[in-house]
């Protein structure tokens, strides 16, 4: 998918997309996936650029040490838990 952004937001978009359903995965997970280990919070600022919220579902990307970090989708980060929780998703 070739979203407006920047080729490392598109790049993080399009990692976002792989994630399933009910599972959750680092920021520094997808820094590593797309060949840019140490870029993690860049990762985060590229989830807060998403375009999509529940399309691209960054929802499902969360911290290194298990806690949500941020949602820029409507309802914030109270969105972001409930969507996990429908998904069933276990949070640490």
């Amino acid at each position: 998918m070739k979203l407006e952004g920047t080729d490392f937001e598109n790049k993080v978009w399009n990692e976002i997309i792989k994630i399933p359903f009910g599972k959750t995965i680092t920021y520094k997970q997808i820094a590593e996936n797309i060949g840019r280990p140490n870029s993690a919070r860049a990762v985060a600022n590229a989830c807060g650029k998403n375009p999509h919220p529940i399309k691209i579902p960054c929802h499902r990307v969360i911290r290194s040490d298990g806690t949500l970090g941020g949602y820029s989708g409507p309802g914030g980060i109270s969105q972001k838990q409930k969507l996990l929780e429908i998904e069933k998703t276990k949070i640490v």
